[in-house]
């Protein structure tokens, strides 16, 4: 088969999985196996080999992504039922001092971004910046805003949120250089965001009179604000559905009884992981093979252990030792597993879609069409994120099916790990950018923070597209020293 037919398939399969998601809406896991055995058949896969080819495209994704989003989700789960978050940001905020709580709220949703998921983290989140606004009279837009945006760039940028870590096994990339490269580089973003939200929020916008008199405890005077619908009840392609108007004060509350945890105790929880993978790659790449330590040191510091490790000293400190019984804490691992089931699948499901298109054939005459561009395989990574998240809304989504398109172009290419791993980030970059209407997370935020959706566009929207192409610049400045 010729690759123009081959890339008319290719085209025709994305353009169909963004029809049904975006106009049939169907749930992205069946949109991405419906579309891959349609492309599969279609490019002459044999019908004998097609089960075999999602079998193996599935399995070798799950296999390596499943258990890490899993316990990245349970960790999450047992710091915020704990308190833990709550309790980490109302510190943050004693710490940085009245005049710098929206500096300190970013922080807060910057550290606890790692662990806990967007929508989770905006949730529990929110209510403190509803307080600090009624408190200092000042717009909830100056907190919520950096605050919502620093959980977002974590979420597209960094392991152990799904796409991130399906990206990272997809290309070859390491999760320790991810990391590495990754939070320095995501903290600057994070930064310069905040200062470009400080310039946003100097002006007024219309809010929400709901909204208004919830923060304030009084009624708007601006006859400029006007009422919004609800917030709608759908699925933003991670796996977690958008929660309805409600959920500002239903999310399951810590015991009050109970002391939270400390802020020493939280942070420890939230980077012991992250050290751990850091020594495991810092310990293969300085440590000479054979050696006792460096063997320690893989595999404490292999994503899934080190997670794993961290399960237990949450499940310890901030569970056991504080009271909970083995049922609870069994009880509350549990209930972290049915928001990531679908993530985990709709993961799963991309990488079915990047196994079709090499055994079709498809991969190999994308990377001849992009070879022949002559752009940098940086470059085309973000270009291609950013175009597929503004398309059809989801960062996940955007960065699974990213992956599947350039993994041929990235093999031939012959790049290394540290060079894969900045690719990985500027796939995050082009995920972060563009939250718009289509996004079920534009919407989980604009109407928590009161905004109508012209206000949202230019606010949120601008600054996530800033924040993106901010973060694809240090990619691009990074580059020379890998």
């Amino acid at each position: 088969m010729s690759h123009s037919t081959l890339l008319l398939i290719a085209a025709a399969g994305v353009a169909t999985l963004l029809l049904l998601i975006l106009r049939a809406k169907v749930q992205p896991f069946v949109a991405l196996v419906v579309v891959s055995i349609g492309v599969a058949l279609a490019a002459g896969v044999p019908a004998a080999d097609l089960v075999k080819t999602i079998e193996e495209g599935m399995g070798s994704t799950l296999g390596h992504i499943a258990t890490i989003i899993a316990l990245g989700a349970m960790i999450g789960r047992i710091i915020e039922l704990s308190g833990g978050a709550a309790s980490f940001a109302h510190s943050l905020i004693d710490r940085f001092g009245s005049n710098r709580t929206p500096l300190a709220l970013t922080v807060a949703g910057f550290v606890l971004g790692i662990p806990v998921f967007f929508e989770v983290g905006l949730i529990i989140l929110m209510p403190i910046a509803y307080g600090v606004a009624r408190a200092s009279r000042k717009p909830l837009l100056v907190h919520a805003l950096p605050m919502g945006a620093a959980m977002l760039t974590v979420h597209a940028f960094l392991p152990p949120h799904p796409g991130a870590v399906a990206v990272t096994q997809a290309i070859g990339a390491d999760q320790g250089l991810v990391l590495l490269l990754g939070i320095p580089l995501t903290a600057v973003v994070i930064l310069l965001g905040y200062l470009i939200s400080r310039r946003m929020t100097r002006r007024a916008y219309p809010m929400d009179p709901a909204v208004h008199a919830e923060v304030y405890g009084e009624e708007p005077t601006s006859p400029e604000a006007s009422s919004t619908p609800a917030i709608p009840t759908a699925d933003d392609g991670h796996g977690t559905a958008v929660l309805t108007k409600s959920a500002r004060t239903t999310t399951t509350a810590p015991d009050p009884a109970l002391r939270p945890p400390s802020f020493g105790m939280v942070l420890a929880l939230i980077v012991a992981p992250i050290l751990l993978i850091l020594a495991g790659t810092l310990g293969q790449n300085l440590l000479a093979e054979g050696s006792t330590f460096r063997a320690v040191l893989t595999v404490l510091g292999a994503p899934m252990v080190a997670l794993l490790i961290d399960v237990a000293l949450c499940a310890w400190l901030l569970g056991a030792r504080r009271g909970w019984d083995r049922t609870h804490i069994a009880n509350v691992m549990g209930s972290a597993l049915p928001s990531v089931a679908m993530v985990i699948l709709v993961a799963g499901a991309g990488g079915v879609f990047g196994k079709v298109l090499v055994a079709s054939g498809i991969g190999d005459a994308i990377a001849d069409v992009l070879d022949r561009t002559g752009l940098p395989a940086l470059f085309l990574a973000f270009l291609t994120a950013l175009a597929l998240r503004a398309a059809q809304g989801s960062t996940t989504v955007a960065l699974i099916t990213t992956a599947g398109i350039l993994t041929p172009l990235l093999q031939r290419a012959d790049l290394s790990t540290a060079q894969l791993s900045l690719v990985a980030l500027a796939m995050g970059a082009g995920g972060l950018a563009v939250s718009h209407i289509n996004d079920a997370g534009y919407w989980m935020f604009t109407k928590l923070a009161g905004l109508d959706v012209a206000s949202g566009l230019r606010t949120w929207t601008v600054l996530t597209t800033a924040m993106g192409i901010i973060g694809f610049g240090l990619t691009a400045a990074l580059w020379p020293l890998v």
